[in-house]
């Protein structure tokens, strides 16, 4: 329900704050601070991301970013953190223990920008001077054993530790209680810890595209986690068509799951391919975990035109079917979509899994739930 919940609001909030951006308005002086002048440990994060550069891009590259990488900077962390204060005021989902991960694109000519929150992935599939199909990851998965995450976690008493019986898999808990056990370091949702280290504010990383850059794959853990970036812009180039790409990956991680992890339940996975033709686009994406026609995908893919270096949004495309978007340069709105349902050979609609995986976080925080003498006894009061 959460990632639901950010799937369809959070490409409106960054698409809000990118045109105020570009307008000129000031979108990140809001840092709150509470009435005794102090700020919780997301507050601390939203506050020094607003002061310095936290990309994932070599030095040299920065003095390279153009215009459109600070504005659409600022609108990623500004959006992203009007999303988490959403979900804590949101009266029917319950986020205490529940949450997200969100990989976030925008494409806006050959610039490149992707916000990340969490360990879902962003991986180019491009072609080297041979011709040879390479795997470049373009972000970083924000597990609680990174240093400076679990530096951050560590400073605002929380605790970071694996279970004996999974030594590879560091986990965030509580100061004095062993839950909830959350497997990120920053997530949407999950307040029981956003006190203790957890945050919400994303890496933002910037790439320029060239004509050897073919697609980008959004997905979750429960792909990235059975295959490896190589193998998985292997799968998607050798798709038989470019609407079956996701759908094709999601199927080979479950084998790969099955394969691998007999014993265990198969992990959620949610696939987003965004392909970069230099006239036309096509987005799919698969998941399963529901069917095809309502995505739960954690990936969130904000795709704008070839227009140039456009300073204000052109349009937004949602993950759930196959796209085929065709730019008019002199139009800053698309107007033809063709849309292709992902399983076009069959009229049932897909789910490769019925059940859902292992649960990124282990334990519940007991809730408190009043029982009729306590009703009574307020009733009386």
């Amino acid at each position: 329900m959460v990632a639901k919940r950010v799937r369809d609001s959070l490409p409106l909030k960054l698409n809000v704050h990118w045109e105020q951006s570009a307008s000129g308005e000031e979108v990140l002086k809001e840092i709150s601070v509470n009435t005794a002048g102090s700020m919780n440990s997301e507050e601390a994060a939203f506050a020094s991301a607003d002061d310095e550069s936290r990309v994932s891009v070599d030095a040299e590259e920065t003095e390279k970013h153009p215009e459109i990488f600070q504005t659409l900077k600022d609108s990623f962390l500004k959006a992203f953190k009007v999303m988490d204060r959403e979900l804590k005021t949101h009266q029917s989902i319950d986020c205490f223990c529940s949450g997200t991960t969100a990989v976030t694109l925008v494409k806006q000519g050959h610039d490149l920008i992707i916000g990340n929150v969490g360990d879902s992935r962003a991986v180019l599939g491009t072609r080297e001077k041979d011709n040879s199909l390479v795997a470049i990851q373009l972000t970083v998965d924000l597990k609680p054993n990174l240093p400076a995450e679990e530096e951050r976690i560590r400073k605002c008493k929380g605790r970071v530790f694996a279970l004996q019986d999974e030594p590879e898999v560091a986990r965030v808990w509580l100061p004095n209680n062993d839950s909830p056990g959350l497997a990120m370091a920053r997530a949407f949702g999950d307040f029981c810890l956003k006190d203790f280290g957890l945050i919400s504010v994303p890496e933002v990383s910037y790439r320029r595209l060239t004509e050897k850059d073919e697609f980008v794959v959004l997905a979750t853990d429960g792909i990235w986690d059975v295959l490896s970036n190589k193998e998985v812009v292997d799968i998607v180039a050798a798709a038989p068509r470019r609407a079956s790409a996701a759908r094709a990956l999601v199927e080979s991680a479950v084998r790969s799951w099955r394969y691998k992890y007999p014993t265990s339940k198969v992990d959620d996975c949610a696939v987003v391919c965004l392909f970069l033709d230099s006239d036309s686009h096509k987005v799919c994406s698969a998941s399963n975990v529901i069917k095809s026609k309502e995505q739960p995908s954690s990936g969130i893919q904000v795709h704008n035109g070839d227009n140039g270096d456009v300073p204000a949004p052109t349009g937004l495309a949602r993950s759930g079917t196959c796209r085929e978007n065709n730019e008019d340069n002199n139009n800053n709105h698309n107007h033809n979509h063709k849309e292709e349902e992902i399983d076009t050979d069959a009229e049932i609609e897909w789910s490769a899994l019925e059940g859902v995986s292992r649960v990124n976080t282990l334990l519940n925080l007991p809730r408190f739930e009043p029982d009729n003498k306590d009703k009574g006894m307020r009733k009386h009061k």
